[in-house]
């Protein structure tokens, strides 16, 4: 059996299905919600209700929804820029429906806005009729609603794919939605908001599970580490608490059903023998037998010391900033009857210098020149650059290299938090400043950074009404919270950034020209990625922090040949997200190759007339491992100027080859569904169907 490439949620019939299974058929699940939209009493004639929510219950709201927010604002981030100019937007709504925010394209915005599709508003299946928030909350299931599959007719115009997402007691905890314009659907796009759901989840383990023992594991060691891992979470006893999506799959069992089990009941063993054969120092995943037969390949990660019978705990010790926890691993040989506390192995690199910043390029060379000059003279620093290019790591660096390094490091994105939600988040409040403000209040980004530095990111996106706010904090050094009648003094070094252009923008008045002056002390610039001259160090030192332990990862002359030549809409992190996908396909001591990159990405450049495309046809690079041996040659020829289509034909050959025929198995394998390769059955070779 192998594990699940994008595990499906059990929905709310209470199965699981397997991710290589087709998806529930959405036509019956569309005609269902059609038939409970008429129950409700609605009719498709219904005009959009734009009966906003008063300020208290939006606060209200949000406040209970915190912790999801929390975690999903930098997943949203990340998927939007995905789908960038697209005519298109990421929606985040609570269990019950309501719209909690929004990111998108400002002409999509503007049509969304007309049938009600902002923040505030109820998109529950009882208000909207079939929508893909409504309905994927309803369902429990991810799934599109394509134009006219809206019950509304105002809505036809939508094309939504929307995911539940749960939390880690597996009950719903709201969902995450993409929504476009009908004429631009990607059939990528349920994928990409089903990945990034799971993603959320994923974060969620960490925070709510401060002290268990977290059992990260999969069929395949090269997955561990990535999204697909499965995630299973235990007291210190060995009592089951909690198991993530993938984890269900490969075990074999829902929430509901693991409840009733232990860690010893799905693994085999007593947690003190767990510790037992993780004591050791290397760094190598360890095997491990599931209740259901299913050989695992495991990592076990402990965030405090537990008490654990007949061993000693295991202690990962301080971790830096963004660094990996440590992975307690088994050493070779006899068991230990009394381990020593593990040590932190493998760190990453750390970027929380200047001098690690300084790659080379004369222009960043200029810039960290410059913030060397300043440091610790109380000076604002103002970072400008295209969106990716390294802002907040630049950030980091000059807080990691100045005397309040030992101090907090504060950072806000202004374009990420709501406009109902920023005031409270950067000045704080005190308790019953307003409804649903939480006991004891909340002391605010700005106090949560004295002594420290304070990282205001996206500043371009302030809301004009806190501009005069956020300059009398600065001017005085002194902040009121919501409801306080006192003034707290604050002592903050700020830095700042944007890719817009404030001076346009203060033109237009939409950003104070005070605030502008008392922000800019030092204004520097960072290039792209395409004008610097230390690209080839530059992926060096990505790809080192992308792997630990010495292991090393290389990358082709063809492929480096391309990336120096491409033009990186995204920066640094689209070449970061490219790379940690490279590597994971690749596994950490190999070279990265052409058949490792995503399908999008080669497609983009192969596209353009053929004087200026960056790759010639995919046939020519294809790996050796996909082509055909000299003994398939009658049964599969490579036809002149095949393209991506006839890699993948040979990844399938490979597979079907490496698992006899089974098709359930390859396509595990290969992180797609059955009928994917039952499609291409007439284009493969017969002697690899079983």
């Amino acid at each position: 059996m192998s594990a699940a490439i994008y595990p499906r949620s059990a929905g709310r019939r209470g199965h699981l299905a397997p991710p290589d299974a087709p998806a529930t058929d959405q036509a019956d699940l569309i005609l269902q919600s059609h038939q409970r939209s008429q129950a409700y009493g609605i009719t498709a004639h219904s005009e959009p209700d734009f009966s906003s929510p008063s300020r208290g219950d939006m606060n209200n709201a949000l406040d209970e929804n915190r912790f999801l927010f929390q975690h999903a604002a930098p997943v949203m981030e990340t998927l939007y820029d995905q789908i960038v100019n697209t005519h298109s937007m990421v929606l985040l709504t609570s269990a019950r429906g309501m719209v909690l925010h929004s990111l998108g394209d400002t002409d999509f915005l503007e049509k969304a806005s007309q049938v009600a599709l902002t923040p505030g508003m109820d998109w529950s299946e009882k208000n909207k009729g079939t929508n893909a928030i409504g309905t994927a909350l309803t369902e429990e299931e991810a799934l599109t609603v394509h134009g006219s599959q809206h019950y509304l007719n105002a809505n036809k115009f939508l094309t939504c794919s929307a995911a539940p997402i749960f939390d880690p007691y597996g009950q719903v905890i709201g969902a995450l939605d993409v929504t476009g314009d009908h004429r631009s659907v990607h059939q990528h796009t349920l994928a990409l908001v089903r990945m990034s759901a799971q993603m959320i989840e994923n974060h969620m383990f960490a925070d709510i599970f401060p002290k268990a023992i977290r059992i990260h594991f999969h069929t395949r060691s090269e997955f561990l580490g990535t999204l697909v891992e499965g995630i299973a979470v235990f007291s210190p006893e060995g009592r089951f608490l909690s198991a993530n999506r993938s984890a269900q799959f490969q075990m074999g069992l829902p929430f509901s059903a693991l409840q009733a089990h232990t860690f010893s009941s799905l693994f085999g063993m007593s947690v003190s023998a767990l510790f037992e054969r993780f004591s050791g120092a290397l760094p190598n995943p360890r095997q491990l037998c599931l209740h259901n037969g299913v050989s695992v390949w495991c990592r076990v990660k402990v965030k405090a010391a537990a008490p654990w019978s007949g061993a000693a705990s295991v202690s990962p010790g301080p971790v830096a900033p963004g660094q990996p926890e440590a992975h307690p691993t088994e050493a070779p040989g006899a068991s230990h009857p009394a381990p020593a506390p593990l040590k932190p192995t493998g760190k990453k690199m750390q970027f929380s210098s200047l001098h690690y910043l300084d790659t080379g390029d004369p222009q960043v060379s200029s810039v960290i020149h410059k913030l060397r000059r300043v440091s610790g003279r109380d000076i604002p620093v103002m970072i400008l650059g295209e969106t990716g290019t390294g802002k907040d790591l630049l950030a980091q660096a000059i807080h990691g290299d100045s005397t309040r390094s030992a101090q907090p490091f504060v950072s806000v994105n202004c374009a990420s938090i709501p406009d109902t939600l920023i005031e409270s988040e950067l000045f704080g409040y005190e308790e019953g400043a307003f409804t649903g403000a939480r006991k004891k209040g909340s002391i605010g980004k700005i106090l949560q950074a004295h002594g420290g530095t304070l990282f205001l990111d996206e500043i371009g996106d302030m809301p004009k009404h806190l501009q005069a706010r956020l300059l009398r904090v600065l001017q005085e050094r002194k902040v009121s919270p919501l409801g306080a009648g006192k003034e707290v003094d604050v002592d903050v070094a700020v830095v700042s950034a944007t890719h817009k252009n404030l001076k346009d923008m203060i033109a237009r008045g939409d950003f104070r020209e005070d605030l502008y002056y008392r922000l800019n002390g030092l204004v520097v610039r960072l290039p792209a990625l395409r004008e610097r001259s230390d690209f080839d160090l530059v992926v060096r030192k990505i790809l080192k922090s992308l792997c630990e332990n010495g292991e090393h990862v290389g990358i082709s002359p063809e492929v480096m040949g391309v990336f120096q030549r491409y033009h990186w809409p995204g920066n640094f992190r689209q070449l970061h997200n490219l790379l940690r996908t490279a590597v994971v396909m690749v596994g950490c001591q190999g070279e990265i190759a052409f058949e490792h990159l995503p399908d999008d990405f080669l497609e983009e450049l192969e596209q353009g007339p053929a004087e200026t495309r960056l790759i010639p046809p995919m046939h020519m690079f294809a790996p050796a491992a996909l082509q055909a041996s000299p003994s398939d040659a009658t049964a599969m020829p490579e036809p002149e100027g095949h393209r991506l289509q006839d890699v993948a034909l040979g990844a399938m050959a490979q597979m079907l080859r490496l698992h006899k025929g089974n098709v359930s198995a390859a396509a595990k394998a290969l992180g797609v569904s059955r009928n994917t390769i039952y499609r291409k059955k007439d284009q493969l070779p017969p002697d690899v169907l079983g």
